[in-house]
């Protein structure tokens, strides 16, 4: 079993949930911002997985490409669902509205993250905004938190982690990320995560 992890495609998502489990570990202990930037780098994962997936089409197994899209989405539900529903109830001191709003983020990345797993998107779109907006949107919330009385951030953050949870689960149709949009998403996660991990240390 532990050879998979020896297939690139694999051993990426693999370094993509390890990285969400030590962020989560960050925002327990009081560093979110330091672990927002290091999830930032779980993203940059899950993108860059999929490439190398698909440039290795026709040279790994079936099984070992089987395995490789479910370790992919359990990757996602935690960088995506179970990350920033922990970082919420953690800035939100477990108030009932963060716990509540995070519990239903996880349910609905679930769920999202097992229709894509059993219907895809055979259009060429994704049906429902894909859990990989989630990182992005809560990255800016927490770079704008200077900016933002404490006593609203919170509040703020649940808002749009529900608001990403009713579009994971809507028939909205978006496009999937392709060429250009690479390079936008590494530029802004690698640019997010420097901001972020030197305010979280300083």
């Amino acid at each position: 079993m532990i050879r998979l992890l020896v297939d690139p495609a694999n051993a990426i998502t693999a370094m993509g949930l390890a990285l969400s489990s030590i962020g989560i570990d960050f925002s327990i202990a009081g560093f979110p911002e330091i672990g927002v930037a290091i999830v930032l780098w779980a993203l940059l994962a899950d993108h860059f997985d999929g490439v190398v997936a698909r440039r290795m089409r026709g040279s790994r197994s079936a099984q070992t490409g089987e395995v490789g899209k479910n370790l992919d989405s359990l990757a996602d539900l935690v960088s995506a669902g179970i990350f920033p529903a922990v970082t919420l109830i953690v800035v939100g001191h477990g108030s009932p509205l963060c716990v509540v709003c995070g519990a239903v983020l996880v349910v609905a990345s679930a769920l999202r993250l097992s229709f894509f797993n059993v219907v895809g998107s055979p259009t060429g779109r994704f049906v429902g905004v894909p859990t990989s907006w989630v990182m992005p949107v809560t990255a800016i919330v927490f770079l704008l938190r200077p900016t933002l009385p404490e006593s609203i951030f919170a509040k703020l953050f649940a808002f749009l982690l529900i608001l990403l949870a009713i579009l994971h689960v809507s028939p909205v149709r978006v496009p999937k990320t392709a060429g250009f949009m690479y390079l936008v998403v590494t530029a802004f996660c690698v640019v997010a995560s420097a901001a972020l991990a030197f305010r979280g240390a300083s």
